[in-house]
């Protein structure tokens, strides 16, 4: 008879998790500290919008919804780079349209995983029932209703509660956590009058600004939710525009454009919570038979779009190991040994990726770079992918990726030291050094 399971946490990738772990024939039961975001109305977590994958979409079609999930979903082709005097340049993700990353709802997308997840007749989810201890297959939970704690038997438990997860903590796993100086608060541009779109609804908009941004991702009902990312002190962050003639000034000289499309800016700057944001990196991810996974194990900042990503890949990896090790402590043991390295990959290149997206995708010469990685995936198709593409479009490991975006920035550097555009490139040099070291490198991981 199948071990009945105890997961913690019931976001997005708890819920998947336990829809893998039934349709496997476990009996699944969840705890979840928040309401039920069905019935009650509540935050949908660290951001409302998350842009789905490749490697998402990947877990998601193991358990038949990744065409349900797509139908909620708006393709989102590329960056529109907004200028400081309201002018815009596109840059595309991929190669072509059929390269895109797609804008959707956490809540939408948590609550329909929840859902399915119960209608396997397996997974029972209790909600508001915080984890305030675990030690020798026990857990014991707060009702956050009542105040009552109680004991549960959690033989084998998995932690999927966030990145300030209670089972972490109750298991005394060793972990670096380092928060950015940046917060974020979230906006709001609304439908244009009869419902459509006030700025062009398949593209992530982004106003880079040297040392902050703002961006803005479209939703089904023709509005776009807006991030703004600014340190928390200093000449230029939150601590400065605290008033509201200063958040008025701030946006209406440095987003002159989404200035004019967000209503009553000073208003919505000093309502919006201000969030804070920190990588995770655990020495390891399991003791016996509880394992931590998602953002309990390895939390990562948002600029790459790989956070839930990672965590739905997690799952497919876990299921592809208990195929091969149907022993819980073992299994546990080679996911968390195996599937750090990838962890620890994604969350550098998060990192990096806010220095590209909010100081350098304005920068000539990065703009150039982007122009000489078009014209080598034209030239070099199935050779040439960009660092970018290997994270979003394949499901090459990270750690893999991470290694060739170093040899492509060498390579980039070299091949523009004299050029001033695309056309002046030395493609023959470009091939020798793509076929020698990038191919190589990820040939076994491509289908």
């Amino acid at each position: 008879m199948a071990v009945p399971l105890t997961v913690i946490g019931a976001g997005p990738v708890g819920s998947l998790l336990a829809l893998f772990l039934a349709r496997r024939g476990h009996e699944v039961d969840v705890f979840e500290r928040r309401p039920d975001m069905r019935r009650v109305q509540i935050g949908a977590g660290r951001s409302i919008n998350l842009a789905v994958s490749t490697r998402g979409l990947h877990a998601l079609s193991h358990v038949g919804l990744d065409d349900e999930v797509l139908r909620q979903a708006i393709p989102m082709r590329g960056r529109m780079v907004h200028g400081a005097a309201g002018e815009q340049h596109f840059l595309r993700y991929g190669r072509d349209d059929s390269e895109f990353i797609n804008s959707m709802s956490r809540g939408e997308l948590n609550k329909l995983l929840m859902t399915r997840a119960e209608e396997t007749g397996r997974v029972r989810i209790h909600f508001e029932q915080r984890l305030v201890g675990y030690e020798r297959g026990r857990a014991r939970l707060r009702d956050e209703r009542s105040g009552e704690e109680s004991d549960v038997a959690a033989a084998v438990v998995f932690g999927s509660d966030g990145s300030a997860s209670a089972l972490r903590a109750a298991l005394g796993t060793e972990v670096d956590q380092s928060w950015l100086d940046f917060g974020y608060k979230e906006l709001t541009i609304p439908a244009a009058p009869g419902g459509g779109f006030s700025l062009e609804p398949h593209a992530l908009h982004i106003w880079p600004r040297k040392n902050f941004m703002l961006i803005a991702l479209p939703n089904l009902d023709g509005s776009f939710t807006c991030t703004l990312f600014l340190p928390f002190e200093g000449d230029e962050s939150f601590a400065a525009i605290e008033s509201p003639d200063a958040a008025e000034r701030f946006f209406a000289e440095t987003f002159p454009d989404a200035n004019a499309l967000i209503p009553r800016v000073a208003e919505a700057v000093a309502e919006a919570p201000l969030g804070k944001m920190v990588t995770v990196k655990c020495a390891r991810w399991s003791r016996g038979a509880a394992l931590l996974i998602g953002d309990a194990a390895h939390a990562i900042v948002p600029f790459f779009g790989q956070g839930m990503n990672a965590g739905f890949e997690d799952c497919t990896v876990l299921m592809d190991i208990l195929d091969r090790v149907p022993q819980w402590e073992r299994a546990f043991a080679e996911f968390s040994s195996s599937r750090k390295p990838d962890a620890d990959a994604i969350a550098d290149l998060a990192v990096e990726n806010f220095v590209e997206m909010r100081d350098k995708v304005a920068d000539p010469q990065f703009l150039l770079w982007k122009d000489v990685e078009t014209e080598l995936s034209r030239r070099f198709p199935g050779e040439y992918l960009s660092r970018y593409q290997l994270v979003t479009f394949t499901r090459v490991p990270y750690r893999v990726a991470q290694e060739a975006g170093r040899i492509q920035l060498e390579l980039l550097r070299e091949l523009t030291i004299s050029a001033r555009d695309a056309a002046a490139v030395d493609y023959g040099r470009a091939a020798d050094v793509i076929r020698e070291n990038l191919v190589p490198l990820i040939r076994g991981y491509l289908t």
